[in-house]
């Protein structure tokens, strides 16, 4: 069960960084993250600009 709620966390991190986090409201400033999976969101269809 443990390794439920672990995958489950990990996969909601992933799901913020890669599909949620913008860059201008984002928990880190700047927009390194943004450009960083800047092409793997285009990839999965999550629209960014």
């Amino acid at each position: 069960m443990t390794w439920l709620m672990g995958t489950t966390a990990l996969a909601m991190i992933v799901y913020y960084f890669i599909g949620v986090e913008q860059g201008a409201t984002a928990i880190f400033n700047g927009a390194q993250v943004h450009e960083f999976v800047h092409d793997a969101r285009h990839f999965l269809g999550f629209p960014c600009h």
